[in-house]
Order: structure tokens, then sequence, then C-alpha cells
């Protein structure tokens, strides 16, 4: 890794935690956790449920969403939406101690053509003191973290033309050096838009196609930083302080546009999935910018699928091996270099369309929020799935998905050892620390 990204994620470090004897407690700042890269650093931790019922710590009421917590100095950050006495999206803080509301941000939202309106897509990003958000309609807000004051906002759709996909904006903004990154959509090769972090002022505009529900990533190649997106037609990889185009990869929908997995990378490979389209691993050259096809495969339906037709889970990377949740639930095994299956596993979650994990990686651990409201703790390896514990965290609502009778798919945060999680009714916390 070159210098200027293993300084950049020193100082992440530094600012997100403090290290201990045991470990450093970190924040979980934006989607999927402080690196974007599902992986959760805190040690002291349980080594197994005491009962059928996590205990809760506190909990507030909120309304529906699809988007995760992000927790960040002592606080944490969510959006909902409420349909009474307006249709409105919110952005609301609470105390990451207590649950003590701090304050709340409400803007007139009507989503107008959206599939599955049970509120905003996209994690809150917090990064200097300001908070990011970006509204399914593709409202894009920065706030102050410690008042809740509006800094700057965007409306996508009416200043750049954005085009909104069926089931709505879903990408989290991503901070990167100066600049503020958010997928938004728009005409006129405003696919990709970057802004100053302070003042909403547009720095550049790249790709001419249409955004996909995925989250760009920043990735380490050839000495450079690259920013990684997954948009309807393509994978590309772009300068992120220019927008310039270093490499791309084509993924076309045989049928719709399903791609909500965020891409995985482990330095050399990066994965990207669909739910109708399969999974692609590209390896990533050292030397050069440019990538190639390590292999793809898709299966002949969402049903007869081949290595893994991811829906919401992200697959992880652990060795020579991907582990993921495919299609209807079903949690895999893969060899990395060919994408064929080792195991299948059945046991992590009921089978159904679209049923869903949320895997996050913790030293030699996988932490599993299923969409049955329950939360496991587990190795996965290639002989198999290796539970140690379950237990249940949040009941099932029926806003995000009316069938068998509500899930939980929205993705959870770890930090300060403790589990943010919500439903459609509920913001929680539990704790998650070792007992003396």
């Amino acid at each position: 890794m070159d210098k200027m990204v293993n300084k950049s994620l020193v100082l992440s470090m530094m600012v997100a935690g403090v290290w201990t004897g045991a470990g450093f407690a970190a924040d979980w700042p934006q989607w999927r956790g402080l690196n974007r890269d599902g992986v959760w650093t805190e040690a002291g931790l349980v080594e197994r449920f005491e009962g059928a019922q996590l205990p809760v710590k506190w909990r507030v009421p909120l309304g529906s969403g699809y988007g995760g917590p992000t927790v960040a100095a002592g606080r944490v950050f969510v959006m909902d939406r409420v349909v009474q006495p307006a249709r409105q999206e919110r952005i609301q803080c609470f105390e990451a101690e207590t649950g003590k509301p701090l304050w709340s941000y409400a803007y007139d939202c009507v989503y107008e053509r959206i599939q599955y309106e049970a509120g905003p897509r996209a994690s809150v990003t917090i990064h200097e003191g300001r908070a990011y958000s970006l509204g399914t309609m593709g409202h894009l807000h920065c706030l102050d973290a410690q008042s809740g004051q509006v800094l700057w906002s965007h409306d996508c759709r009416k200043e750049y033309a954005a085009r909104v996909p069926i089931w709505g904006i879903a990408g989290a903004p991503l901070v990167e050096g100066n600049l503020l990154l958010a997928p938004v959509g728009g005409k006129d090769n405003a696919c990709l838009m970057a802004f100053d972090p302070a003042t909403g002022q547009e720095k550049w505009r790249a790709l001419k196609e249409g955004v996909s529900y995925s989250a760009p990533i920043i990735i380490a190649q050839a000495g450079r930083r690259v920013l990684v997106y997954i948009t309807d037609q393509r994978i590309v990889g772009l300068d992120p302080q220019t927008g310039q185009l270093h490499w791309e990869h084509p993924f076309v929908p045989k049928e719709m546009e399903i791609t909500i997995a965020t891409p995985v990378f482990d330095g050399k490979h990066l994965v990207v999935t669909s739910f109708y389209d399969g999974m692609v691993v590209l390896t990533v050259n050292p030397d050069k910018l440019a990538v190639e096809q390590l292999w793809q495969r898709r299966g002949e339906s969402e049903v007869k699928t081949d290595a893994l037709h991811c829906c919401i889970s992200t697959p992880i990377l652990q060795g020579e091996h991907i582990y993921g949740v495919d299609s209807h639930g079903e949690l895999r095994c893969l060899a990395l270099q060919t994408g064929d299956r080792i195991w299948e596993d059945l046991r992590a979650v009921p089978k159904a369309r679209w049923s869903n994990i949320h895997l996050v990686r913790n030293a030699d651990k996988v932490w599993m929020f299923n969409e049955r409201g329950e939360l496991l703790l587990a190795r996965l390896a290639p002989d198999g799935f290796h539970e140690i514990s379950r237990t249940k965290l949040l009941d099932p609502t029926t806003a995000q998905l009316s069938q068998r009778g509500g899930v939980c798919w929205s993705h959870p945060a770890f930090a300060n050892r403790c589990i943010y999680a919500r439903n459609d009714k509920e913001l929680v916390c539990a704790d998650l620390s070792a007992r003396p």
C-alpha cells in the first residue's frame, strides 16, 4: 500500500478511536463502517449470548426506512420517513449512550413512481463534524452534526435532472480527501458528482448512464486512490479528485437492474454481485490502472443460480474464499479463484425470496444480523458454517416488506462495543461487551 493511502488510513483510525491494549474503540461513521468494508475492529466482546433475547440498552421510536444507522463522536444518526401530518424524510440524531434525542431535521418529500415506499435507503455519512444524507428522491443535505443546522443542500432532481430508479436513490455519500462524492444519476454526465464538503459547490461530474443501488468505495491501486462504482451498465474505476475514467468493465443487466451489494476488495480482487446477474470477479492490476476479468457466473434464473446472486447482502472475502447470501437466503462459500461452490447452508435465515443477512467481520468471527431480527455469532470457513450463538434483537416489521410477517433489512452499526439496529418502528442499542 502506498504512503498516501497508508497515511490516510492511519489518520482515519486516530480520529475514530483510541488505541488500547485490547484493540481500539472505533466509530461506525459511514455505510459499512470506518473504511466502508464491513469490518468491526473492537475487542473485548461477548463470546456467546446469554439468552434467547438480547437485552436492549435503550430504544427510541422511529419511522420507516431501509437505511442503517451510523455512529460518530458519541452520537447515532439515522434517516426515516413519516407520512403524517405531511410526507417527509427526516435525519435524526441521538445520544449513543442513552438514546436521548438530540436533534431532528425534516423536509417535505413526496415519493413519485417509487416501489417499496418504506423510506430513505442510504446511511448518513459523518465526517469532520458534518452529516451528509442522500434521500430516496435525490435530496442531498449537509448538516452540522452537533446542532442539526443545514449548511447546504441540493435537490438533485431539480438541479441535475436526476433519474431516480424504481427503488429510489440508495448509495451513501462518500468523503474522499477534500471532496464529497455522491451517486446522483443526473443528465449531462452527472451519474457521479463531486462537491465541496463545506459549501456544496460542484467540483466535477462524470458518467452518462444511470445509478445502481450500490454504494461507491475507494481502493488502493498502482500507488493511487481509485473510486470504484457500479452504474446501471458497468463497473468503473475513476480518479476521485477529477472524475477521470481509469478503467471500466461491462456489467449490463439481462433483466432489470438490481445491483444493491457494495463492491468488495481484498487488495487484489474486486467482487461485484447482483440479484439477477450473478457475480463477476475482477483482478485489479497492482502496477497500472487496469482490471481483468477472473471469472463471471450467472445462473439460469433467480432460483437456479450460480456462484452468488446477492440481493441486499454484501458478501465478504476471507483468504481464498467468498462467503455470501444468495437470492433466496442460501448462505454459501465459493472458491475465490473459480466461483465453484464449496458449500451451502440454510440454517442462518429461513429460505425466502430476497431473504437477507448482513455480514460483519471481527477478528476470526462474523457477526450476522438476519432479516428475522436475530443476531448470530459464527465462524465461516471452507469446512462449513459454524454457528457459535444466536439471540433475538428486533421484531420484523412490515413496512419494508409485507410478506412473511415483515423483515429487518436495514444494516446495523457496530460501535462502542454495542450494536445499533433499527426496524420500521424503533431504533435500539444493545451492549455486546464481554462481562467481567
